[in-house]
């Protein structure tokens, strides 16, 4: 994806700077060129041989390639990189950027840059709420520098608030999204894009219902990204507690029946489908007109099928159409998710698992296998946002060799 990037880390003084170890191998599978450079102080948290054994390049500390001493780095990194991000951003760092004082090499490389810079404050909260810190952070971003929010909880001074450096996956989903942003805005453009996403609902009684635990924040960001890539989206949604993206046409949907109902009306004209939703498989055979009323003993509700809304997709499936489902396990999740794409019919399943933390429903990042009748291709833990993305670039390769077999 980053192939024929090349990345400088800027690793300052904090805790936190052991974060950027795995930064750098996941920016290094992305088939990035990175290249570190450690300040005095973030080497007292970790050191030069971890960041050299992971990207294969020295890490830089001096101002001077001893090998070299005509070319100087701050010159040559700050000019010859497509991207410099600053993480763990202490608020000396900051201060120092923010008032062009260059002292060493990592911030001789941010001055002498033609490349854009990204920054990821990472401190104490009560320094990152500081008046002055947030004025500088203010005018780095009046001229042009990105930030990346930090994250709030308990941080290691034992204070608790805003100033965690965020997880890797989400600083590398920014340095994937700054690099791809251009490639990325009009790949899907002429494409119609079908998503569904959140739960459904399956009503008991006029009080209670069944109902599982999507947010469908997987989906609208699959949403989102298809339509900043230039694609007509429809998303067809359960009662989630989101607004739809920009631009997309949005269908409201409670129950499994009207789920099918919204995407079979849409279907024939669309050129992928990415069924993202977690529908009902069951529903109460028998909706009482009243509230159901506690009484001694148990209570059996008996349960009938819905329609089973891949599978009629994938039996329906028009010439050069691609469709996508999710499979959501919680055991043997590739063999389950293999037979989900054999036995609907379909082109490709994305797969993950809710025994894994950080990934299924409910939060920020998701951890998706794409599995299709050829190959299993593991995307590792990202940002919802990186996900939808990386599924987006994953089946558009997919259609495109298709085309040319």
């Amino acid at each position: 994806m980053l192939k024929g990037k090349k990345v400088v880390l800027g690793v300052s003084g904090s805790i936190s700077a052991y974060k950027m170890a795995n930064v750098a191998s996941m920016l290094g599978k992305l088939h990035c060129d990175v290249q570190v450079i450690l300040t005095q102080a973030g080497a007292k948290f970790i050191t030069p041989d971890t960041f050299e054994a992971l990207t294969k390049n020295p890490c830089i500390m001096d101002d001077f390639d001893r090998g070299n001493p005509k070319e100087i780095h701050h010159i040559a990194l700050g000019q010859e990189s497509d991207l410099i991000l600053v993480a763990p951003a202490s608020a000396d760092i900051i201060g120092k950027m923010a008032h062009g004082i260059a002292d060493d090499l990592l911030t001789s490389t941010i001055v002498a840059a033609t490349c854009p810079v990204l920054v990821a404050p990472a401190m104490n909260t009560h320094m990152y709420e500081n008046p002055i810190v947030q004025e500088n952070i203010k005018k780095l971003k009046m001229l042009g520098y990105g930030f990346i929010e930090p994250s709030v909880g308990h941080l290691a001074c034992g204070a608790l608030g805003a100033g965690k450096l965020p997880k890797e996956s989400l600083l590398v989903d920014a340095v994937v999204k700054k690099l791809t942003k251009s490639r990325e805005k009009g790949d899907f453009a002429g494409k119609k894009v079908l998503v569904t996403a959140g739960p459904t609902r399956e009503s008991i009684d006029p009080v209670r219902f069944i109902t599982n635990h999507s947010t469908g924040k997987m989906g609208y960001a699959i949403a989102q990204a298809a339509a900043e890539r230039g694609a007509e989206v429809t998303l067809v949604s359960g009662p989630v507690e989101l607004i739809p993206p920009k631009g997309v046409k949005a269908v409201s949907v409670v129950t499994a029946e009207e789920m099918y109902q919204a995407v079979m009306a849409e279907a024939d004209s669309q050129d992928f489908i990415i069924k993202a939703a977690a529908v009902a498989d069951y529903r109460p055979k028998t909706v009482n007109a009243e509230k159901t009323k506690k009484k001694d003993g148990e209570l059996v509700i008996e349960l009938e099928r819905t329609k089973d809304i891949l599978l009629e997709l994938g039996a329906r499936k028009k010439p050069g159409q691609c469709i996508c489902g999710f499979s959501m396990e919680t055991e043997h999740v590739l063999s389950n998710s293999r037979k989900k794409l054999e036995k609907k019919n379909v082109d490709m399943i994305a797969a993950n698992s809710i025994r894994e933390e950080g990934a299924g429903f409910g939060g920020e990042t998701n951890h998706l296998v794409l599995i299709t009748a050829e190959k299993e291709t593991d995307m590792g833990m990202h940002s919802k946002e990186g996900c939808a993305n990386l599924l987006l670039d994953e089946l558009l390769s997919y259609v495109i060799n298709k085309k040319l077999q």
